[in-house]
């Protein structure tokens, strides 16, 4: 009985230590920028090298969050996190094809871009997905939209060795996050399914096309209609 007291109390422990670092941290980066993240970590490790600058939401185009909502998540400003309705509709077209779909919004995604780790395996993608189910709640919790959206373009995988929208309209339009036109941010978010793959500076038909697709989405977007949506995506600076 001693040693299975001392095996629960460490188990506590364990438990307990986790879930107060996870909410600290997320707390934490709802005021500062994430300093590295564990994608990066491992594409470093791997010779792509690390570029990223941290650019406020207000230095951001747009255009930009008008381009990845448009990609990733249309219902982003309805949802709390989890859009049923992409999830319901990326199963069935799993079982019919076989190409494999996911409904992750872009708060699953920021969630996993700053919090875990990518894995490849059945189990560690399991594990994974437990985890961003619970820090995607959290980011929702104590961020909110504007800053979920802000941390997003700003870690996000934009090409080999880059991050963010500020190093990705440098390193491929010569040109700073808030000089960004529609098109170049549709470009830039046509490639986040496999950055490594595709280019925006040197799109292919595919990313063209995709980019075409979102560029008119864009201006289809409604204007903000509650304060789950944040000021700014849906309207053009003068």
């Amino acid at each position: 009985m001693s040693r299975w007291r001392r095996l629960k109390r460490r188990l506590l422990f364990v438990i307990s230590g986790f879930f107060g670092l996870s909410i600290f941290f997320v707390a934490l980066y709802g005021f500062l920028p994430p300093p590295i993240t564990p994608l990066m970590i491992i594409r470093l490790f791997q010779g792509e090298g690390l570029h990223k600058e941290w650019v406020s939401y207000e230095g951001v185009a747009p255009a930009v969050f008008k381009a990845v909502i448009a990609a990733e998540d249309s219902r982003f400003c309805q949802h709390y996190g989890f859009d049923l309705e992409a999830i319901q509709s990326a199963w069935q077209k799993n079982l019919r094809g076989r190409r494999i779909r996911g409904g992750s919004t872009i708060s699953q995604q920021t969630a996993k871009n700053v919090f875990l780790w990518p894995g490849s395996s059945l189990v560690s993608r399991i594990i994974r997905k437990g985890f961003e189910v619970y820090f995607t709640a959290l980011i929702e919790l104590f961020w909110g939209k504007r800053r979920i959206l802000e941390v997003y373009v700003n870690v996000a995988e934009m090409g080999p060795g880059i991050y963010g929208v500020q190093a990705a309209a440098q390193a491929h339009f010569k040109t700073t996050a808030d000089k960004l036109t529609p098109r170049q941010a549709a470009l830039l978010a046509a490639v986040l399914p496999n950055p490594l793959r595709y280019s925006a500076s040197k799109p292919g038909s595919y990313v063209s096309r995709q980019a075409a697709t979102y560029v008119a989405r864009m201006g289809g977007l409604p204007p903000p209609t509650s304060a789950r949506c944040p000021v700014g995506p849906f309207e053009e600076r003068p």
